[in-house]
Parts: structure tokens; C-alpha cells; sequence
């Protein structure tokens, strides 16, 4: 995909929606890092659904801590992997009140550091609550590069690297949103709703459905 395209595909994401944000709840930096571990293989849905009794309760390193992890389990138990989640929340907690003074750190090696914190996980934070130019590649954001041809890669990783590399620094901040809300809502894994999309003419994915599903499918098959 050439330099041209890429740049009208995030600028009409944009158009589409100027100000994008997590759809996770947080009002501080500690509750979106909690609420980031907990989405693995979450919904925010979900997560929220947690998070709004959790964070009445706990919603700071030292009151997750003397929560602990049995008492936290009742509150994540319906999120998926919640006995590995509920032991890397509190063992995080105790880390940042003993390393960060109980402040989630703004730099990408101290995040990692951190338990149940990966390289997704820390991408996000930064760039949520520190505003750093970041792009977090979840399964979405993976399978929206690959399939539009934005920034095909085999592994996250290298989807990340090309994506950092060709986003021009304008959209750069927002591009992690865009992307993520897309994938999310448009470009599905099943089915994508091509019928909606507002780059489905920059899109080089080579079988786009063009009618909804209560209207007999057709696939366009693009010629090289």
C-alpha cells in the first residue's frame, strides 16, 4: 500500500470520528492498567461491568493490595482467566508501592516490568493516559492491518513496527482507536460489514461482502 493511500484511509477514519477513545471506564491511570490486564481475552463490556463495583471498593495500589486476591476474585470471577488476572493485579499493585511510590510509571520498560503487563498492555496505558504516540496491536488491530493491506505482518510485533513506520505523525496518537473501533464494529473477523466502510474503496482485501446479510451475499474479487 502506497504512501497516499494510507494517508486517505486515516483521514477519513478521523473525519469519521475526531476524538476517539477507549471504550474501557477509568478515571486514573491505576484503573485503566487494571482494566487493560483484566481485557485479555475480555470484552471492555465485561470489564466494565467488573470494574464498576470493583473500583468502589479498590481503585488504588494499597487498597488492592489489602483487598487481595480472594476477595478480589468475586468481583472479575465472570471475565475470563480471572485467578491469573486476580494474582497479577494485586502482585502489580504491590510492585508499583514499592518501586513507583504507587504511580503508575510513564516509561514502556518499567510497564513491562510489571506483572501481566506485556508489550499490548503497556502500549495501551502510555498512550491512554500519557498520550504517547503508542499503538497497541490486539487481534482487531492485527487482522485490520493484514486485511486492508495498511500494514500486513506475521506477528503483532512486526504489524506494530510497520505501523509506527507508515502512520504519518498526525494520526499517529488516535491511530491505536481508529483501528481497534474498526475492527471492532466493521472489519469483523466473520463477516466484515464492507457495506459500511468508509475505506472499502482504499481496502485491498480481495473479498469484500457488499450486501448485508439479509440480502444474498456477493464477494468482490479484486483483480491484481
Amino acid at each position: 500500500m502506497n504512501a497516499a493511500k494510507r494517508l486517505e484511509i486515516y483521514t477519513r477514519l478521523r473525519h469519521q470520528n475526531p476524538n476517539p477513545r477507549s471504550e474501557l471506564e477509568y478515571g486514573t491511570p491505576f484503573e485503566l492498567l487494571v482494566a487493560v490486564v483484566l481485557s485479555a481475552q475480555a470484552t471492555d463490556k465485561s470489564v466494565n461491568l467488573a470494574t464498576a463495583k470493583l473500583f468502589r471498593v479498590a481503585n488504588t495500589p494499597k487498597a488492592m493490595v489489602k483487598l487481595g486476591e480472594a476477595r478480589l476474585i468475586p468481583y472479575i470471577q465472570t471475565i475470563g482467566l480471572f485467578r491469573t488476572k486476580a494474582k497479577n493485579v494485586v502482585a502489580l499493585s504491590r510492585q508499583l508501592i514499592a518501586e513507583h511510590a504507587g504511580n503508575v510509571p510513564s516509561d514502556h520498560d518499567a510497564l513491562t516490568r510489571l506483572p501481566g503487563v506485556g508489550r499490548k498492555t503497556a502500549n495501551v496505558v502510555l498512550n491512554v493516559a500519557f498520550g504517547h504516540p503508542t499503538i497497541a496491536v490486539d487481534t482487531h488491530i492485527f487482522r485490520v492491518a493484514n486485511r486492508t493491506g495498511l500494514a500486513p505482518g506475521k506477528t503483532p510485533e512486526e504489524v506494530e513496527r510497520k505501523l509506527v513506520k507508515f502512520t504519518p505523525d498526525e494520526f499517529r496518537h488516535d491511530a491505536h482507536h481508529w483501528l481497534i473501533l474498526h475492527g471492532r464494529y466493521i472489519c469483523q473477523a466473520r463477516l466484515p460489514r464492507c457495506w459500511e466502510c468508509v475505506i472499502v474503496d482504499l481496502c485491498e482485501f480481495r473479498h469484500k461482502t457488499i450486501a448485508p446479510p439479509s440480502k444474498p451475499q456477493r464477494r468482490l474479487t479484486l483483480l491484481p
